[in-house]
């Protein structure tokens, strides 16, 4: 037999099992005492299948440019996670839910039994808490990560969500009785060392889940649940150069924090102890947004990140990095 001779039996063989892998549905051991061959042999014999275009995988319905593109922001921003929902939807209300379910999916593979989960409040975070499908689980407890707003929707308040989340989970939580920004830092300090907050304060530093949002600049005009800062706050926020925040915590754009006298009045959790949360997950999209999520990512604050399409190919940008920026979904 001749070398074309054998390459072609070489490449009969290798569609052969092929064959039986993907179209049969035989596992790898079946196949191996099948044709007589050791197992971890059939295993190389699949990926040179793959690699030599013997066999083609399609996945239909489903946009793989997505899938590259969320590894790709998975390795270089060094997160464990990444959910990016397509941008196309029929209505802002469609992709509010799309990214509601995509987050709460998300934070329900990663609830285990027992978990200590923070959690901060908002829109986003309430639409997500609304399509969580209940579980019955054992011991979960749910932790304010900042104190509340002062004049919101009371559906998006902190106790709220966690209220919610505690019947889904049949767990427990513990309540928040400040707002987030305080009139005066003594007045902060008074509640970050009274009994009750002092034990969230120790919990947050056990924490195996935190979930919050991500703001974009601070607009005194559109003060929305920023109604609790001063004039003089949005001015010093302004000339701070703030692209940001989460839990109150203002960014610049390299994601540092914005130490001033306001951020001594705030009641949150501080950006070095969410990032040594175990599992944090941001949820966050929007073109006011972008500036936020970079700061966030920058600096390693979250490991899991759920956004959409045309967000994170401005985050990308707003990067230097212009790799995907060809693309139209």
């Amino acid at each position: 037999m001749g070398r074309r001779g054998i390459a072609e039996n070489s490449r009969k063989q290798l569609a052969k099992v092929a064959y039986l892998y993907y179209i049969e549905g035989k596992n790898q051991a079946e196949i191996a005492k099948e044709l007589g061959i050791y197992r971890t042999t059939i295993s190389r014999m699949l990926t040179k299948a793959r690699e030599e275009a013997v066999v083609t995988i399609e996945i239909r319905e489903f946009d793989t440019d997505l899938f590259h593109l969320e590894h790709y922001v998975k390795e270089k921003y060094h997160l464990k996670n990444v959910e990016i929902v397509s941008s196309v939807a029929s209505s802002e209300k469609s992709l509010e839910d799309m990214i509601a379910i995509a987050g709460a999916s998300m934070i329900r593979s990663l609830l285990k039994n027992h978990s200590k989960v923070g959690i901060s409040w908002g829109k986003t975070l309430s639409n997500v808490v609304a399509k969580m499908v209940p579980r019955q689980m054992k011991g979960v407890h749910f932790y304010p990560l900042a104190g509340g707003p002062s004049h919101i929707n009371a559906r998006y308040h902190v106790n709220t969500l966690m209220y919610e989340l505690t019947h889904k989970f049949h767990g427990d939580c513990s309540f928040v009785n400040a707002t987030i920004v305080q009139e005066s830092k003594e007045l902060a300090a008074g509640i970050r060392t009274s009994k009750y907050f002092e034990e969230i304060i120790d919990n947050w530093k056990t924490l195996d889940i935190a979930i919050v949002g991500i703001g974009g600049r601070a607009d005194k005009d559109n003060r929305q649940w920023l109604d609790m800062l001063t004039d003089e706050d949005f001015k010093r926020i302004d000339q701070s150069g703030a692209v940001g925040e989460t839990c109150c915590r203002f960014l610049d754009e390299q994601g540092r924090e914005i130490a001033d006298e306001m951020a001594d009045r705030t009641i949150a959790i501080s950006l070095k102890e969410l990032c040594k949360v175990p599992n944090s997950v941001a949820i966050a999209y929007g073109d006011h947004k972008a500036g936020g999520i970079l700061a966030v990512l920058r600096q390693g604050y979250i490991n899991h990140l759920v956004t959409d399409y045309r967000t994170i190919l401005q985050i990308l940008e707003l990067d230097g990095d212009f790799t995907f920026s060809n693309e139209i979904e």
